[in-house]
C-alpha cells in the first residue's frame, strides 16, 4: 500500500473518531436544568470543625418547593430572583432565576439554582462562626434564627438574630441588589466578662451527578476561582475524595460554575482567608472558607462582611460588577477559552448587532458578513492564487504525464511552473489558518453566552445554542442512529462546502483528491450536532466565499 494511501485511510479513521467524540461530548438535547446540579444534604465544614448535621430523610418524589415549604422561611424577591431563606440555619437553599426557563415550553418553570437538602439535587450556601472552645455555643445548620423584616428585596434588607444564652448575640444582616449579588454582614455582641475569639466561615455545598448533568467538553463545569489575581479551576473528577485543595487569599472569589449559572463567595476585605475545595464523597462537593480570627472584647461588638453571588453568567453584568463593585476578574467565571482576546470582543459585537437587529440569528449572519469584509483583501489574494492554479491545471497534468516515473523531476518542474506564473501555492491556505481561531472563538461564544441560550432564528430554529432539531428522523419519522441523524442546516453547510471545493484546483495526487472529496461529508456529520448558530454562520461564510471566488474566476477567464 502506498504511503499516500495509508495517510488517506488514517485521516478517514481519525475523522470518524472525531465525529464519535463530538457526538459523545456534545449531546443533542439540553437537559432541563442546563447542567444545574446541586449540593449535599449534610454540610461538613472542613475549615476548622464539623457543624451540626441535618436530618435529610424526606419522602420520595417531592419537589424542591414542597420540601422548602416544610421549614419556616422568609421570602426573597428581586427582579431576577425568587425564592426564600430557611430560618433554620439561616441558609440560602431555595433560589429560582425568574428571567430564565428550564425548557422552551410556554409553561416551563423557572431555572432552579439553589435547592434544599433532601431534594434530588441539593445545592445551598450558609455562613457562621467557628471557635476552638468546644463549650461555646455557636449557630449552626440547626439553629432557628429570628428575623426582622417580612421579605428580602433590593429595598428591604433582612436582619437575623440569635442569642446563645452564654452572653453572645449573633446578628446577620442580608442585603441584595436587583440582580444576583448578596451582601452579608455578620456581627457578634459580646456581653460576657472575657474577650472571645471567633473565626467567620462560609460554605457552598452541592451534589453533582455527571450522569444526570448536561456536560460539555468545551465549557468548564466545576469549581472556578480567582485567587490573588490568578484563575484556578478544578473539574469535579479532579477533586479526589478526602484530599481537599487548599489556598490562602486576601482578595478574589470562589464557587461553583455551570455552563450558564454560577455561585461564589467574593472576598475583598483585606483579611487573610483559608479557602478549600473538597470532594466529600457520595457525589457531594464543597467550597468553604475560614477568615482570619476576630477578637470581640468584653462589652463590645465586632463585624465582618462577605459578598455572595448566585445567578446567571450575564457577561455585561459581570463586567459591571468588576467596574462598579471592584470585583476583579469576575468575568473569568465565563469560560472564554484560549482565545479570550477574540471570544469576548466577538460576544460584544454580537450583542451589539442583536440590539440593532432584534434577532440573534440575523445578528450572527451579519457578523459573518462583516468578518468576510474584514478578511476580503487576504481572501482575494488567496482566491487569485487558487484561480491561477486552476488555470494552469492542464500544464500541471502534462508535467505529471511527462515525469510520471520521476517524482523529483516532477516536483522541480512543477515549482518552476509556479515561479514562471508567479503563483504561491501556500497563499491559498492563509484564510484557513486565519479562520481557525475565528471559528473556535465563535464556537465558544455560542456555547458560553447565556444571551444566545433559547434565542430563536427563523423557521424551525428555536434555540441557536442547540443543534438543528429538524433532523432526518424528525421530518421523515425514520429512526436513525445519532451519528447520521443530522439536521437541514448541517446538510446545507456541507453542500456549500462541496461547491466551494469544486471551485478550487484539484490536488495533483489522486489519493489526496479522494481525501478532499470526503471532507464536506465528514464536516457535515461532525457539525451535525454543533450549535445551530455556528452552522448557520459557517454556511453563510461559505456562500460569501463562493461569490467572491466566482467573481475572481470570471475576472481571470476561468470556468
Amino acid at each position: 500500500m502506498k504511503e499516500e494511501t495509508k495517510g488517506l485511510y488514517l485521516a478517514i479513521l481519525l475523522s470518524i473518531l472525531i465525529i464519535f467524540v463530538v457526538n459523545y461530548f456534545l449531546p443533542t438535547q439540553q437537559m432541563v436544568d442546563d447542567g444545574v446540579a446541586s449540593a449535599p444534604a449534610t454540610p461538613e465544614v472542613s475549615v476548622l470543625e464539623k457543624q451540626g448535621n441535618d436530618d435529610v430523610t424526606q419522602p420520595e418524589n417531592k419537589t424542591s418547593s414542597e420540601i422548602a415549604a416544610e421549614y419556616k422561611r422568609v421570602p426573597v424577591k428581586t427582579p431576577s430572583l425568587n425564592g426564600s431563606i430557611r430560618l433554620q440555619g439561616a441558609r440560602f437553599d431555595f433560589l429560582n432565576l425568574t428571567k430564565y426557563k428550564q425548557t422552551l415550553d410556554v409553561d416551563s418553570p423557572d431555572v432552579e439554582l439553589l435547592s434544599p437538602a433532601g431534594s434530588e439535587t441539593p445545592y445551598f450556601a450558609e455562613l457562621g462562626w467557628l471557635s476552638s472552645d468546644n463549650n461555646l455555643k455557636l449557630p449552626n445548620s440547626e439553629t432557628l434564627w429570628t428575623v426582622r423584616g417580612e421579605e428580602l428585596t433590593p429595598q428591604t434588607p433582612l436582619t437575623f438574630e440569635w442569642d446563645n444564652g452564654q452572653g453572645l448575640k449573633f446578628i446577620r444582616t442580608v442585603n441584595v441588589d436587583e440582580h444576583y449579588l448578596f451582601i452579608i454582614t455578620q456581627t457578634v455582641e459580646n456581653n460576657t466578662s472575657n474577650p472571645v475569639v471567633l473565626y467567620p466561615y462560609g460554605l457552598v455545598n452541592r451534589t453533582y451527578n455527571p450522569d444526570k448533568a448536561n456536560r460539555s467538553a468545551v465549557v468548564h463545569e466545576g469549581i472556578s476561582s480567582v485567587i490573588n489575581g490568578d484563575l484556578e479551576e478544578f473539574k469535579y473528577k479532579d477533586l479526589k475524595e478526602g484530599k481537599p485543595e487548599s489556598f490562602e487569599l486576601t482578595e478574589g472569589w470562589a464557587g461553583f460554575s455551570d455552563r450558564y449559572w454560577f455561585t461564589a463567595f467574593i472576598f475583598d476585605n483585606g483579611t487573610k482567608n483559608t479557602l478549600k475545595f473538597a470532594n466529600n464523597g457520595n457525589e457531594t462537593y464543597q467550597v468553604d472558607f475560614r477568615s482570619a480570627p476576630l477578637t470581640i472584647a468584653s462589652g463590645a461588638a465586632a463585624s465582618t462582611q462577605v459578598r455572595f453571588f448566585a445567578g446567571a453568567k450575564e457577561i455585561k453584568l459581570l463586567d459591571r460588577y468588576t467596574d462598579e463593585n471592584h470585583i476583579k476578574k469576575l468575568d473569568l467565571a465565563v469560560d472564554f477559552g484560549w482565545y479570550y482576546f477574540l471570544t469576548k470582543p466577538f460576544f460584544y459585537i454580537l450583542t451589539f448587532l442583536y440590539g440593532f437587529i432584534g434577532n440573534m440569528g440575523w445578528a450572527i449572519l451579519l457578523f459573518a458578513a462583516l468578518l468576510r469584509l474584514v478578511m476580503f483583501p487576504v481572501a482575494n489574494k488567496s482566491y487569485e492564487s487558487m484561480t491561477k492554479m486552476k488555470k494552469i491545471q492542464p500544464k500541471v497534468m502534462e508535467l505529471q504525464e511527462k515525469y510520471k516515473n520521476n517524482k523529483m523531476l516532477l516536483q522541480q518542474a512543477t515549482m518552476d511552473l509556479y515561479r514562471r506564473e508567479k503563483i504561491n501555492p501556500a497563499s491559498g491556505c492563509l484564510p484557513l489558518f486565519i479562520q481557525i481561531p475565528v471559528f473556535f472563538s465563535l464556537y465558544k461564544v455560542l456555547n458560553i453566552s447565556i444571551e444566545i441560550r433559547h434565542a430563536p432564528f427563523i423557521g424551525w430554529i428555536k434555540d441557536l445554542s442547540a443543534p438543528d432539531p429538524l433532523t432526518i428522523s424528525a421530518w421523515s419519522h425514520i429512526p436513525l442512529p445519532g451519528l447520521i441523524d443530522i439536521g437541514i442546516w448541517p446538510i446545507l453547510m456541507g453542500v456549500t462546502m462541496w461547491i466551494q471545493q469544486k471551485l478550487n484546483p484539484a490536488p495533483a495526487n489522486k489519493d489526496q483528491a479522494r481525501m478532499f472529496a470526503l471532507m464536506p461529508v465528514i464536516f457535515t456529520f461532525m457539525l451535525g450536532h454543533f450549535a445551530s448558530g455556528l452552522v448557520i454562520y459557517w454556511t453563510l461564510s461559505n456562500v460569501l466565499s463562493i461569490l467572491q471566488q466566482k467573481a475572481i474566476m470570471r475576472k481571470y477567464g476561468v470556468n
